[in-house]
């Protein structure tokens, strides 16, 4: 099963505050452990809201907000992407993560193809799968 770590915002992330030179060296022992033990398959900080933006749709037109934006539960900070066996085992993993202060992260499976059912015609997954190809092999 493959699971997004979806780390969330803080006022200091928000504020461009780098993460201290001991707390970068404990993230990449961790990282380094789960890179060693096949879990870990991305992971990456994400520059603050400042330095984005956000599209939102509307039929087939979109505007475009810049950041900041308010500080809210659902602004992400960073991300691992991960493949456990469970949801127990993400979380067990998680837990040894070097984070404290307040940090908070959340766990969300990811889709599989199995998980579209029939929706998901023999075309379409060979389609995902044949992109996917491709997308690995960059």
């Amino acid at each position: 099963m493959r699971f997004m770590v979806i780390v969330k915002a803080s006022q200091d992330s928000e504020a461009g505050v780098m993460p201290s030179t001991e707390l970068l060296a404990a993230m990449g022992k961790f990282n380094e452990e789960m890179v060693e033990a096949g879990v870990m398959q991305a992971g990456e900080g994400l520059h603050p809201t400042s330095r984005g933006a956000r599209l939102k749709y509307a039929g087939a037109n979109a505007s475009v907000r810049h950041g900041p934006f308010d500080l809210t539960n659902d602004l992400v900070a960073g991300f691992w992407l991960i493949e456990t066996k469970s949801l127990d085992e993400a979380i067990a993993w998680m837990k040894r993560a070097p984070f404290d202060g307040g940090a908070e992260i959340e766990i969300r499976q990811v889709f599989a193809p199995e998980d579209f059912g029939e929706q998901l015609t023999p075309e379409l997954r060979e389609n995902e799968a044949r992109l996917r190809a491709q997308t690995f092999r960059k």
